[in-house]
């Protein structure tokens, strides 16, 4: 397991009749950025407190970057950075201040304490402010030196829950490129919990989707989408009469079809070949300028298995 930063294996948390995180295996490679989906009480935050050691499993086990979370949870929090519920800042300190204190209690020799807070601080473009008093900054400059702080000891895997939340869209976009060039640099593995598909799109090489502490989905935002998604096909053009909608329902791949006055979108049983779709829109009598393949959204298909097996 030495290319694993997490392993689990029927990893299970109880809180009395409640199954918060139910037969969890899972195994996330090191190096990437891994994205745990799920709405509210889907066990994301449980789940990060038991690779953390902060929980005691119900059942099952788990291993973080080769370390036992029930014997050896003081190795994975000396080996982790976390930024949980709580961003871990002082407010009547300065941006630099809060960062020497971390610095200190992780230990980091003065020179390179020194060095490190002006690296993160220099990335996360709040070096320039570091005299300021956190507690008047804003919510996102605010979460990012809560995040350089869960960096600051050059973690090998970090937890992050919900980075971005409560952010606006031109702070959380911002907060996403930093962060993905940041890792990308290190080398760290990140453990992120989302709700926000669009974000794990964005920045994650990895997925897993949860439900009711139940795994129901892993692998790359592509694969996802391909596996879990219905094939589709978009057609931009003209001259969509009924005649044409007509002739397209007729077809039996076809299982949906979507249509305005200049685009038919089509959902299909299997990955077809546009050109026979093309000959019968234009022998219809249809214009077509433009073609578009794909499959669902993450959207689509999180809503998907949100659904299953209800």
């Amino acid at each position: 397991m030495n290319n694993l930063a997490i392993y689990t294996e029927n990893l299970t948390r109880n809180f009395g009749i409640v199954q918060a995180v139910d037969h969890l295996s899972l195994e996330v490679p090191r190096g990437v950025i891994f994205g745990f989906l799920g709405p509210n009480g889907a066990g994301k935050t449980t789940t990060i407190r038991l690779l953390l050691g902060l929980l005691e499993p119900s059942q099952g086990k788990a291993e973080v970057m080769n370390y036992d979370t029930h014997t050896q949870a003081d190795e994975i929090r000396l080996r982790s950075g976390a930024l949980l519920e709580h961003a871990g800042i002082y407010e009547r300190l300065s941006a630099e201040d809060n960062l020497e204190y971390y610095g200190r209690i992780w230990r980091l020799p003065a020179g390179e304490r020194s060095e490190r807070i002006k690296e993160l601080l220099t990335h996360f473009d709040l070096w320039e402010r570091r005299k300021e008093t956190a507690g008047k900054w804003s919510k996102g400059m605010k979460q990012k030196l809560a995040i350089a702080r869960a960096l600051l000891h050059h973690p090998a895997l970090v937890f992050l829950d919900e980075p971005t939340a409560g952010l606006d869209p031109i702070s959380a976009a911002a907060l996403r490129d930093d962060l993905a060039t940041l890792v990308a640099r290190e080398g760290v593995t990140v453990f992120l919990n989302t709700h926000n598909l669009a974000e794990a799109e964005k920045l994650c090489n990895l997925v897993g989707v949860i439900r009711q502490g139940k795994l129901m989905a892993v692998g790359n935002p592509v694969e996802l989408r391909a596996k879990t998604g219905v094939p589709r096909v978009e057609f931009i053009g003209k001259g969509f009469h009924e005649s044409v909608i007509a002739s397209l329902q007729a077809h039996p791949e076809i299982v949906k079809v979507e249509h305005t006055d200049d685009r038919i979108l089509l959902e299909l049983h299997s990955s077809i070949s546009t050109a026979p779709l093309v000959n019968i829109l234009v022998q219809a009598g249809a214009e077509v300028e433009e073609v578009r393949k794909g499959n669902a959204s993450l959207e689509e298909v999180f809503l998907t298995l949100m659904e299953e097996e209800k």
